[in-house]
């Protein structure tokens, strides 16, 4: 059994006891209800929403907040003896799936 959810414009496939890396949510609350499920799919059965299913619900538990892999660029200038090293971190909130809802 696993749903397809939109979580701040991006999709993610999530199933029960499942721990995600989404992007960093701002809200202070532990427990969360995601509503906004595009696919649900349990053993053969499948439902699709126009955009989203209204009888479906995804409640997940925030676990805290988590920091990505270091990704790296460089600028630099030809012949001019120029370079300059750029680094970024990009912030995650982690989430447990609890349970899908049907109904």
């Amino acid at each position: 059994m696993y749903a397809i959810v939109e979580i701040s414009g991006k999709q993610y496939k999530l199933e029960k006891d499942a721990i995600v890396n989404v992007d960093r949510l701002k809200t202070a609350e532990k427990d969360l209800i995601l509503d906004k499920v595009i696919l649900y799919s349990n053993d053969g059965e499948v439902k699709v929403g126009q955009p989203y299913l209204q009888d479906v619900r995804v409640k997940a538990e925030i676990l805290g907040e988590v920091k990505g892999n270091k990704v790296l660029g460089i600028k630099f200038k030809k012949r001019k003896n120029y370079t300059r090293t750029i680094g970024h971190r990009a912030q995650y909130s982690q989430l447990k799936i609890n349970e899908v809802v049907v109904g």
